[in-house]
């Protein structure tokens, strides 16, 4: 089955942060790169931060960046924070679809530190591909975890260092033309159509999502569907 038209030539994005609360991390490290309709690096970007907090312990363990290094190394958040942003923007104006896994998270971190800095936000960023909201709608009852180390090994993408900006933006990007190989036929040609898709696809899973945990554990609990930024 041959690829859908968005998935040919693809921007791809992933930071690694403080934390996981969007409103409050930090970047730390941050990818962008551009692969080619076989997943090979046509372009690629790479920065470190210094977030200007202390990286938690837990945060550090993941990524490998500690405060020390991020302090001796990085360059200073606001500067690598447009950077970050102007260089995304250059990519969606050429009309290329960045490709962020769980994109909300990526995305809302980065318009909060664009914000924090006194910078210009992406406003309404897109086309965005989201292989998180794709693989859930396509194989909606799959069993197992939906991480993007366990949506590689399912669609058979290396993923060596899990938790490096560049390998989980370059997998996902990778992820995300499996999919469209495999998946091809019953999705959108254009990367605008399967952008507006995900909107809806998002709020369907967020609600479906939050009934399950209303019904089995909190009859409080809210899911946010909001997609590609909360």
């Amino acid at each position: 089955m041959n690829a859908v038209n968005w998935s040919s030539t693809l921007a791809v994005f992933d930071l690694e942060t403080t934390g996981i609360d969007v409103e409050t991390s930090r970047i730390v490290t941050a990818n962008v790169s551009v692969i080619d309709a076989d997943g090979a690096v046509l372009e690629r970007s790479d920065w470190l931060l210094n977030p200007g907090v202390e990286i938690p312990a837990g945060a550090s363990a993941v990524h490998g960046i500690s405060t020390a290094r991020a302090q001796a190394d990085g360059m200073p958040a606001g500067e690598g924070v447009g950077q970050i942003v102007a260089r995304l923007r250059a990519l969606f104006e050429r009309g290329l679809p960045v490709v962020a896994y769980n994109a909300p998270y990526d995305f809302t971190i980065l318009n909060r530190e664009a914000l924090r800095h006194g910078l210009a936000a992406l406003g309404s960023p897109g086309p965005i591909i989201d292989p998180l909201v794709i693989d859930k709608a396509v194989d909606r009852y799959r069993k197992g975890k939906r991480t993007l180390e366990a949506a590689a090994a399912f669609y058979g993408v290396p993923l060596e260092d899990a938790h490096d900006a560049g390998a989980d933006a370059i997998a996902a990007g990778r992820v995300a033309q499996a999919i469209a190989r495999e998946h091809g036929a019953g999705l959108p040609e254009s990367a605008t159509e399967m952008h507006d898709k995900q909107v809806g696809w998002a709020a369907d899973q967020a609600a479906s999502f939050q009934k399950y945990m209303r019904a089995n554990r909190d009859p409080e609990f809210t899911a946010d569907g909001s997609w590609p930024e909360r």
